[in-house]
């Protein structure tokens, strides 16, 4: 089978994050012609230069809210995964205004840029939060995927591609919540916990680096698509880990932080009623209809009414030994594991 990457300029924004590492690492394998990292952070560009060692890739600095240094990284760019973005849901609460700049005006940067240099295809990184979003993180998420789906509108048959994945927690992705409480066990310290009952996605890293290459094979213009994913209540999540460390370390329920939810939501039953299911993934295909509000006020569709979306509390549910069978696929985790001596209080 052809090598999809091969002769190919792949730009990754973003990219010295925990997606820019997993999928460098997957495109290494690749006969590709240059990949690009693109980031504002000069130690982490450095660190990453070290370890990966290939000439082939190429670190530049820049920011995706300047559209010049943007449009620099973009000359000749064949593909984009764009993965920059502020992540931090109460760093974005507390500082709405830096969410919109990265999220919003940086992704249309990215976007736009794109377009005019020709990319033949761009793929936007997207979150659960932005399904029914209550916090900042999550609008701008949101603005991000309906600025890629605007410009898919526009764009010619053969113009650039844009389309968009969508999934929940990526496990052990930097500042998530279970690198948090192999922490805490491991210094024997109370495991804070938000709310037992909260429930998240799962998602192993390797998983999301798949949907992003799925969606890479197969996008049409204006494309979300969805990884199909079982969910977890956080207090399954710390009696798995706490199995796994024979650790008696003692849970402290501290509240829900800043913009947080009780569940997450992937998909909307108005999504899933247009969506295509491909087995372990769902495409949501761009609306395309236009200005013509008649289709907005006059033809309405009797069936959304019996779907349900499709959330953390209603999906594949893990008891405590699924999820700890998990966790053990997870590199991080074994090593962990095999570092810690038992931690009894």
């Amino acid at each position: 089978m052809k090598d999809p990457f091969e002769g190919k300029t792949i730009l990754i924004t973003g990219g010295t994050g925990s997606f820019g590492h997993a999928v460098l690492s997957r495109l290494l394998k690749h006969n590709f012609r240059e990949v690009r990292i693109f980031s504002r952070d000069e130690l982490k560009q450095e660190m990453m230069r070290i370890e990966i060692d290939c000439p082939r890739v190429k670190f530049l600095i820049g920011d995706v809210r300047s559209r010049d240094s943007v449009d620099q990284a973009m000359h000749g760019v064949d593909i984009v995964f764009h993965a920059a973005a502020l992540k931090q849901v109460p760093s974005c609460d507390f500082f709405p205004m830096q969410a919109v700049y990265t999220n919003v005006v940086g992704s249309h940067n990215v976007i736009e840029s794109a377009i005019a240099h020709k990319v033949a295809r761009v793929i936007c990184l997207s979150t659960d939060k932005a399904v029914y979003p209550i916090n900042a993180m999550g609008m701008t998420k949101a603005l991000m995927e309906k600025l890629a789906q605007a410009a898919s509108r526009n764009i010619a048959d053969n113009g650039t591609v844009i389309a968009a994945v969508r999934y929940g927690n990526v496990m052990y992705s930097r500042g998530s919540v279970i690198p948090l409480f192999v922490r805490q066990i491991q210094e024997r310290r109370p495991i804070t916990v938000t709310e037992r009952a909260m429930t998240r996605f799962l998602l192993p890293l390797a998983d999301a680096i798949e949907l992003v290459m799925f969606a890479f094979q197969h996008a049409r213009q204006g494309d979300i698509f969805i990884k199909k994913a079982p969910a977890c209540t956080i207090g399954g999540l710390v009696d798995a880990l706490k199995g796994i460390f024979k650790s008696d370390a003692p849970v402290k329920v501290i509240g829900m932080r800043h913009g947080e939810k009780i569940f997450e939501t992937l998909a909307t039953r108005e999504e899933l009623r247009k969506a295509e299911d491909l087995g372990d993934y769902y495409r949501v295909c761009m609306d395309d209809r236009d200005l013509n509000y008649n289709k907005y006020f006059t033809e309405g569709d009797v069936h959304e009414a019996e779907m349900e979306d499709y959330t953390s509390h209603n999906a594949t549910r893990l008891n405590v030994e699924q999820i700890g069978e998990l966790l053990l696929t997870l590199p991080e985790i074994r090593a962990a594991r095999a570092n810690a001596a038992p931690n009894v209080y």
